[in-house]
């Protein structure tokens, strides 16, 4: 195992928001290295494309110097075997993220038994921030600038066009 204390954020970030780069930014004071593991999830019928998403998940952390971004399609155990990384990062906004997080974290330790998963909140500013608000709102070309990056917001804009 290394001495590098090294963390995977997973998700679909589809597309990334606010909230998700909240999270990053806190995680990456208690990590030596973040590792955003961006999902292919096809199952989930994403809006964007995996390289689509990869892309904006760099553009939205671009200047934060210990993440990494990589798009991966395995389980997750597996992938945090290949990157030594027995960490996993979670945002929980309310109970019923939990429900399905704790879920999912048990799943994970019934495959693995050193792989932990720890819970952030996000900052009460964000509480309500997910993708899926995010992609509710595009079709219609409502407000989502507070939602979103800048860069990332222009890139879904021209992804969109």
């Amino acid at each position: 195992m290394s001495s590098i204390r090294r963390a995977i954020y997973p998700g679909t970030f589809d597309p990334i928001t606010v909230g998700h780069l909240d999270i990053i930014k806190r995680a990456s004071h208690m990590f030596d290295e973040i590792i955003v593991a961006v999902a292919d999830s096809t199952a989930k019928k994403p809006m964007f494309t995996l390289e689509q998403r990869v892309a904006m998940v760099k553009a939205g952390t671009e200047g934060m110097m210990n993440i990494k971004v990589i798009g991966f399609n395995k389980l997750l155990v597996d992938l945090s075997d290949e990157l030594d990384a027995n960490i996993l990062v979670r945002g929980l906004r309310a109970v019923s993220d939990f429900e399905y997080e704790l879920q999912m974290g048990y799943a994970n330790a019934s495959l693995k038994k050193d792989l932990e998963t720890i819970f952030l909140m996000p900052s009460l500013e964000y509480g309500y921030v997910s993708s899926s608000v995010v992609r509710s709102i595009l079709p219609f070309n409502g407000k989502v600038e507070h939602l979103l990056h800048p860069t990332v917001l222009k890139m879904i804009q021209g992804y969109l066009s």
